[in-house]
């Protein structure tokens, strides 16, 4: 694309994150839950069951107190078996539910999170085909690949095995407390003393980390896209020896991603062993306090035995607790680029077009009325562009580089919209046509060949119901690849694969047949031939003249001597026609066109 005039913005591919503003936690989370809002019912049921199964844990211990003092007095008086088994059964009854609840509030995450992770790669993969063609111009593959892979992941993980938990612990948190002061006031404040220190740590570490999370998802975009680059333009990389350069880059991103992850992963690390250490000197509060307590018959040996398990309950959630708010720091920022994604403006609704032409039925004329057009609204890329052109006639689009020649096509094609103007096909405008069917009436055949994984049938068919083999393969021959596509194991079977060694003028020929199989009555030819050599070019123009026979044809091309036969050629520069005729005329004028063309056989 001729896009040399049009400063695209920043990617920020080698920009430091880490000083960034961190992302809106609690934005996210409304957005999440916007988003959510279908699996609600599920995911309430589900926290629910998980509060449930976190209470039920927590009666556990008052009644373990009683256990133990029933043995504690069977000592001395004589054990009472029928009170200690109905206490067993009563402990081990609660705690089979627990784990019940929990399992089932598991299940139901597990199934919530992996059909929102399915839903946001649906829209995302919808999004895609709304999204103007001006968002991948600047924006990198790579980076959206990465929204929709790692950052819907970590989505799904988090809604899998966090928010449950989560939930869990905070019950566990505030239910053990609650317990701890109805069993003994005293112990419960030595015991939540004790855990203060937890709590001023984790949200120190909490706060610090917020920034590294956020840009450990950027960094790791940055470097999804420096890979998607570099290794689908492999040979080009070798060929200009761009390794090490590469390596560099990739080392830099690479480097960048890590000191994100060291810093985050260490500082949410610390709170694991942080929160252990308080754990065991609460216990080891308790058990003194206790003692105290128990030489004054003030309690029982039993709510000593009770607060130790209480201590477990209050400290555990803590670090889980802790862990949550990391991951949910993680989705925060995850969710941030995929919510911005699916949130980018779309391209113009067309639910007002009501007209219509048949490809069948369309009489081949094409008229530029005017054409102005800028990418970014301040910079004019085509200035004034008119042109009329007729049915059957081989239109040549010349000039320099940034010229203005793809531009125009993506106009026609309504890639993008019109500025100023109007380009009219059998007069009507294609403003009033949508673009669904302004592509139906177009054949497009690019300088990038693009074939998928799949059969050679299935790439000459593209999106094209009810082509029979017969008509594949005169398609083939009128090109000239039958007989190679014939010396293919399976034929029209064989399966094309990305480390298929055909060659690039073979793969425009399959390219050609496909336009010959979709028969619409315009084509476009953008650089058909760059890309191959001259023996092969001689192939492909001679399947390209035949493509053209009957259509009316658009051609760009730098090699002039392909344009020779071509009925008008109009001569770019700047956004403007600056010259237009035939090439005999245009060589008679000894103007710009004739010293483009002096200059490609110059000796």
């Amino acid at each position: 694309m001729d896009n040399e005039n049009y400063k695209s913005k920043p990617r920020n591919v080698g920009r430091n994150r880490v000083n960034e503003k961190p992302k809106d936690l609690k934005l996210a989370v409304k957005k999440l839950i916007k988003y959510l809002k279908k699996l609600m019912p599920l995911i309430i049921i589900a926290l629910v069951l998980a509060i449930l199964s976190s209470v039920f844990s927590i009666i556990g211990p008052n009644k373990l107190s009683d256990l133990t003092d029933e043995i504690a007095k069977g000592i001395m008086t004589g054990i009472d078996f029928e009170a200690i088994t109905s206490i067993a059964v009563f402990l081990l009854t609660i705690y089979l539910i627990s784990a019940l609840f929990n399992y089932i509030q598991g299940f139901i995450m597990a199934t919530v999170a992996n059909n929102f992770a399915k839903s946001l790669r649906t829209q995302i993969s919808q999004k895609i085909n709304k999204l103007p063609l001006r968002y991948f111009d600047t924006h990198s593959f790579g980076d959206i690949l990465s929204r929709v892979t790692n950052d819907v992941d970590t989505i799904g993980m988090t809604l899998h095995q966090s928010l449950g938990t989560l939930v869990s612990a905070i019950t566990l948190f505030i239910g053990s407390i609650i317990m701890m002061f109805y069993t003994n006031w005293i112990l419960a404040i030595t015991g939540i003393v004790s855990s203060l220190l937890g709590f001023v740590f984790m949200f120190i570490i909490l706060a610090k980390s917020q920034k590294y999370f956020n840009a450990r998802q950027v960094e790791l975009g940055n470097l999804n896209g420096h890979i998607e680059e570099i290794y689908s333009n492999h040979n080009v990389v070798r060929v200009y020896n761009g390794m090490d350069e590469a390596s560099e880059k990739f080392d830099d991103l690479n480097n960048k991603v890590f000191v994100c992850n060291k810093k985050s992963q260490f500082l949410s690390g610390l709170m694991q062993p942080i929160m252990n250490f308080i754990g065991n000197f609460s216990y080891v509060a308790v058990c003194i306090v206790g003692a105290l307590l128990v030489m004054n018959d003030a309690i029982s040996f039993g709510v000593i035995v009770a607060f130790m398990v209480y201590v477990r309950l209050f400290t555990n959630p803590l670090s889980q607790i802790a862990q949550g708010m990391t991951n949910l720091q993680t989705t925060a920022a995850a969710s941030e680029r995929v919510f911005e994604f699916l949130e980018e403006p779309e391209m113009e609704e067309e639910t007002n077009i009501t007209k219509h032409l048949d490809a069948n039925n369309v009489q081949g004329n094409i008229v530029f009325d005017h054409i102005k057009f800028s990418y970014d609204g301040k910079k004019t890329i085509i200035k004034d562009f008119s042109c009329d052109v007729h049915k059957g006639e081989k239109i040549a689009i010349v000039g320099p580089t940034g010229a203005g020649k793809t531009t125009m096509v993506n106009l026609l094609m309504k890639f993008y919209n019109i500025t100023d103007g109007d380009i009219r096909i059998d007069g009507v405008s294609t403003k009033e046509l949508s673009r669904e069917n302004v592509h139906d009436l177009f054949i497009m055949v690019l300088q990038d060949t693009w074939l998928f994984n799949g059969t050679i049938r299935d790439n000459i068919k593209y999106n094209k119901e009810n082509v029979t083999d017969e008509q594949i393969m005169e398609a083939c021959k009128t090109v000239g690849i039958d007989k190679f596509v014939k010396s293919l194991p399976g034929g029209l079977n064989y399966v094309l694969e990305d480390n298929d060694s055909i060659s690039a003028g073979q793969k425009q020929l399959l390219t050609i047949a496909r336009g010959m199989i979709k028969n619409a009555p315009f084509l476009i030819l953008d650089e058909a031939t760059s890309s191959v050599d001259t023996r092969t070019e001689e192939l492909v123009q001679k399947a390209m003249d035949k493509l053209t026979e009957g259509r009316t044809s658009f051609i760009i091309a730098h090699r002039l001597s392909t344009i020779r036969n071509a009925d008008l050629i109009l001569v770019m520069n700047e956004g403007n026609i600056i010259e237009q005729g035939n090439h005999d005329e245009l060589m008679k004028k000894n103007g710009f066109y004739a010293e483009l063309y002096n200059s490609q056989f110059k000796k």
